[in-house]
């Protein structure tokens, strides 16, 4: 007889809805998922034993849908990062009992930017590009602090990425040649955030980026096959930054630009960081504490930052492909056993379809926008069939939706995520394309170049030209 398994999922989006499928899809189990969501998503609406929408994610009312249910859960995993830095598995584990996966709410790295570089600095300082960190109680008129931070610039020629402490403070992350232009604009950018706290201003480093990420039982870390996040918003990597575009893995462990130094690089200065940080109990960094954004440079191998949590989109890439039941690897996860991951011999890649005002489409290419379909429902039954069709190739995932009645609902943000598997890059693109182009209704659009081989060409020479600068 097949064991029955009871697992909480805390979910956002699309990310948590690809957990959720893993789990359902369980061979070795019959698993009933409980899911605490952002709002009424229509795919886990459908699976879900018990489906709770709570849209702020809220620690207290996550704790009470888990004791009202705690008999019939086994285990917890939290997707994203707010609860997680917010202390859900501190919280949850104390009153409920129930294991949750996810790093406790001292090791939610990404909480603060400041204290993330501090621990670089001590444990692999050649990561860290070069940085300061401004504090508000530093200076005491607005001319001090823009005396100061021009002295920065100066000795950085002005390349600089500005970086708020703490995530959702003031006005985010800006970068030189992206979101500025001249100082006076750098500054007005720095002044918004120096008002809410402390500010790091880095250099901006040239290079390929690739995301690292590794499950972690609290005494190994298990590293994921690599892949590539697209995080602006347009064609040819225009546009402002968004929460990821789309996202591909290349059949084997590393990218097509990369060597396989480049990985074992990666991996030895994650251990290092790993060995070094974690705590006498180290079940405290279970989960995904390593989601780390590397710049390949050509020499060292650069961190741009690192967060506690899997990557949305990019954990989309590798959980259909896993070769070992999910649950079987929370398990072990729990049990301090998860010493490796197989993966299937696949290539993958994650397109999402956005609404029209995303990104500031809709300003920017209001020809390319239906005014018809703006706020109609969308149709996903086309591209379900379509994964049938392709026997399971396609994957399609619903991030900021809402079923309303029988009817789904693209929200704000990124409405949709539709996973290609293939036997390379190009064929998983095609299979991925297929599922995007079968979703009709609310004016949805999506990047046309994610995984193409030009735009994988391009990262290919460039990376050639930075090898042969060392």
């Amino acid at each position: 007889m097949v064991e029955k398994v009871g697992v909480l999922v805390v979910s956002y989006g699309a990310r948590e809805v690809a957990m959720v499928d893993a789990f359902t899809r369980s061979t070795n189990y019959k698993v009933e998922v409980y899911v605490v969501d952002k709002q009424r998503n229509p795919f886990n609406v459908k699976k879900a034993a018990q489906h709770c929408v709570i849209p702020d994610l809220n620690v207290e009312d996550i704790c009470k849908f888990a004791e009202n249910h705690k008999d019939k859960l086994d285990f917890g995993v939290v997707g994203p990062e707010k609860p997680i830095i917010e202390g859900v598995r501190d919280v949850v584990e104390k009153r409920t009992g129930i294991p949750m996966i996810c790093p406790t709410k001292e090791y939610a790295i990404e909480a603060s930017k400041v204290q993330q570089r501090l621990l670089f600095q001590e444990i692999v300082p050649e990561v860290n590009p070069r940085f300061k960190i401004f504090k508000p109680e530093d200076y005491k008129t607005k001319e001090d602090a823009k005396n100061a931070l021009y002295k920065w610039l100066d000795e950085l020629g002005n390349l600089a990425v500005v970086k708020p402490d703490k995530p959702a403070a003031g006005k985010g992350v800006g970068v030189w040649g992206d979101h500025f232009t001249t100082r006076e604009q750098l500054f007005e950018h720095f002044w918004e955030n120096l008002k809410h706290g402390a500010v790091i201003v880095e250099e901006k480093i040239e290079g390929e980026e690739s995301s690292f990420q590794a499950f972690c039982d609290g005494k190994h870390l298990a590293p994921l096959p690599e892949t590539r996040d697209y995080k602006r918003a347009f064609d040819g990597d225009k546009g402002p930054n968004t929460g990821g575009m789309g996202s591909y893995k290349d059949v084997g462990d590393v990218l097509p630009f990369m060597t396989a130094a480049d990985r074992e690089k990666e991996i030895a200065i994650v251990n290092r960081i790993f060995e070094k940080w974690k705590a006498a109990d180290n079940q405290a960094l279970r989960g995904i504490p390593f989601y780390v954004a590397f710049m390949h440079t050509g020499k060292h191998p650069k961190i741009l930052e690192n967060n506690s949590r899997p990557g949305d989109p990019e954990i989309i890439n590798i959980l259909p492909i896993l070769k070992d039941d999910f649950v079987d690897v929370c398990f072990k996860i729990l049990d301090g056993a998860l010493t490796r991951i197989e993966t299937e011999n696949a290539a993958t890649v994650a397109i999402y379809k956005v609404p029209p005002n995303y990104g500031g489409f809709e300003e920017t290419f209001p020809e390319r926008v239906s005014k018809v379909e703006v706020g109609t429902p969308v149709d996903l039954e086309k591209a379900y069939e379509l994964s049938i069709k392709y026997d399971d190739k396609i994957r399609v995932y619903p991030a900021s939706m809402e079923l309303r009645g029988n009817e789904v609902y693209a929200l704000k943000s990124r409405a949709v995520c539709v996973l290609g598997i293939g036997e390379s890059i190009e064929d998983a693109r095609k299979i991925s394309l297929k599922g995007i182009n079968a979703i009709k209704g609310g004016a949805l659009w999506n990047r046309r170049d994610i995984a193409s081989k030009k735009h994988i060409g391009k990262s290919i020479r460039h990376m050639e030209e930075l090898r042969k600068r060392k």
